[in-house]
């Protein structure tokens, strides 16, 4: 009960330090880049003809329909208003975020110094923890599925977080085949467990993601686009360092005394 208790105080204090500072930095950087993008969303055409009667029909996508019933049916649906109130509720989605990577980063430190007995090395616990954190729970989904701006057109969403999950189980057991594995299979392991994902391959759109649009809007949105992927990247790597470092510098300053003592 200790450890547990000492393992979520560890993990709060670290999210809030993180969750903050990364909210910070989303404001500054994929804040302005989402909000230009969501400027172009009025100009998409959804409606491919008008009958005689005035009625539309013949949506472009799938997607499109969907968007257009759920706003047909649902004015009412609540949404954050720009400003403050938009700001709280990212950085509380963000502190929940960190939250959820911090225990389990810190469960995961738990484990392997239960297996490999206490590291030596902060940096080093630092460094595999960003590094396997990076890698299982950002980048290896990235290659399949980039990150999307407002108003581009996706394939469906079951098949891409079927897809998700599977390239974040692959990564994570790679990652855990690396790290907790001492022969030289653990490597032949780890490249089949990541090469899984493509070999089934990640669902795309058929069509154009920015079907609806007008070409100058599209050349804005492309370059947008490309600009998001790269800052949503940048981002990640700036998480996931201040993550491992902050939950390295807690694992052994509150989490491994008690995990020592209280596990045989």
């Amino acid at each position: 009960m200790r450890l547990f208790q000492t393992l979520f105080w560890a993990a709060l204090t670290v999210a809030l330090v993180v969750g903050s500072a990364h909210t910070v930095l989303m404001q500054w950087w994929a804040t302005p880049i989402i909000l230009e993008a969501e400027t172009f969303e009025d100009q998409k055409i959804t409606i491919g003809t008008l009958a005689e009667d005035g009625h539309a029909h013949d949506h472009a996508t799938p997607e499109a329909h969907t968007h257009a019933v759920a706003a047909e049916g649902n004015d009412a649906v609540w949404t954050p208003q720009d400003g403050v109130e938009r700001t709280f509720w990212t950085w509380a989605a963000t502190v929940l975020h960190a939250l959820a990577m911090a225990l389990l980063g810190l469960v995961a430190l738990s484990v392997r110094t239960h297996l490999r007995g206490p590291a030596s090395s902060r940096l080093l616990l630092a460094l595999g923890l960003a590094t396997a954190g990076f890698v299982s729970l950002h980048l290896w989904p990235a290659l399949g599925l980039h990150a999307e701006i407002p108003g581009m057109d996706a394939a469906y969403l079951q098949g891409r977080q079927a897809w998700w999950a599977l390239a974040v189980a692959s990564a994570s057991a790679a990652c855990a085949a690396i790290a907790l594995g001492r022969g030289a299979w653990r490597w032949g392991v780890a490249a089949a467990l990541l090469a899984l994902p493509f070999v089934v391959g990640a669902p795309q759109l058929a069509g154009d993601p920015l079907a609806g649009f007008s070409g100058q809007a599209q050349t804005a949105l492309r370059a947008l686009g490309a600009e998001f992927v790269l800052v949503t990247h940048t981002l990640a790597v700036v998480f996931w360092l201040g993550l491992g470092a902050a939950c390295a510098w807690a694992f052994q300053r509150w989490v491994q005394p008690v995990l020592i003592t209280s596990v045989p």
